[in-house]
């Protein structure tokens, strides 16, 4: 059989499951490290509950791939995982999800395998949101998820640094309300409300625009050029205010 025909009979197998994002729905791409739990504690030896060289690693994970040929709008990271905001108008691969999918996890995969050293893994969806307020939802639900976690991970690993046990730590704080934990916490000198707000509620990337002023050979004389650069915001709001700050990042051009 020629190539043509091989080829023309065989591509349809790699398409005929490919789905396109339909417009003016938002997409969301979450990437989650694969066997992180087991990297960070068995690996290598990461402070527990919170590194910040684990955290560096993220940030700078996350800056690469709002820059790695995608349109992004807003990124979001908590413990291992990273949330990315895509301009709605965004049509890269005709919004195929396979390609988002698999070139998202390639490149966190490689971007954080190079930082660490070591190999690290990712997986990757997408969210298909057709409404503002999903995305609005999406950034909240991820927000308290980072809350929920720093509160158990710190009164897990305080029990654990006093001699106990995985087991008798994790059956400590099973079903036990928020104020328990927090109680418990200040008991043993951990004001969880004063700890960093980044551990609390995770870290926010989103484009701005500098000035810089730079030197013009043609002309022979300083100008000011503008240019779009990626904040990091380690202190994010809460409430209406955080949502106000989504807000701002959805309509941003």
């Amino acid at each position: 059989m020629k190539f043509n025909d091989l080829d023309n009979k065989l591509r349809i197998f790699e398409t005929a499951y490919d789905f396109s994002v339909p417009p003016n729905n938002y997409m969301i791409a979450r990437i989650d490290g694969r066997g992180f739990t087991r990297l960070t504690k068995e690996v290598h030896n990461f402070t527990r509950p919170f590194d910040i060289k684990f955290r560096d690693l993220m940030i700078e994970t996350v800056k690469h791939l709002m820059t790695c040929g995608f349109s992004i709008v807003y990124g979001y990271t908590e413990s291992d995982e990273i949330s990315l905001l895509f301009d709605i108008n965004e049509s890269a691969f005709s919004r195929k999800t396979r390609k988002y999918n698999s070139i998202l996890a390639g490149e966190a995969s490689a971007k954080f395998s190079l930082l660490l050293g070591a190999i690290g893994t990712f997986d990757c969806r997408i969210s298909i949101l057709p409404r503002e307020q999903d995305v609005i939802d999406y950034f909240r639900w991820r927000h308290e998820d980072a809350h929920r976690n720093a509160l158990n991970a710190h009164c897990y690993w305080m029990l654990r640094n006093q001699g106990e046990s995985p087991v008798v730590a994790s059956k400590a704080i099973e079903k036990k309300s928020i104020q328990y934990k927090n109680d418990l916490l200040f008991e043993n000198g951990i004001n969880f409300n004063e700890l960093p707000s980044w551990q609390k509620r995770g870290i926010g990337f989103y484009w701005s625009t500098e000035q810089k002023t730079g030197w013009n050979p043609k002309l022979e004389r300083e100008e000011i050029a503008e240019r779009k650069v990626i904040k990091v915001e380690e202190e994010l709001e809460l409430g209406q205010k955080y949502t106000d700050f989504l807000l701002d990042r959805i309509h941003q051009k």
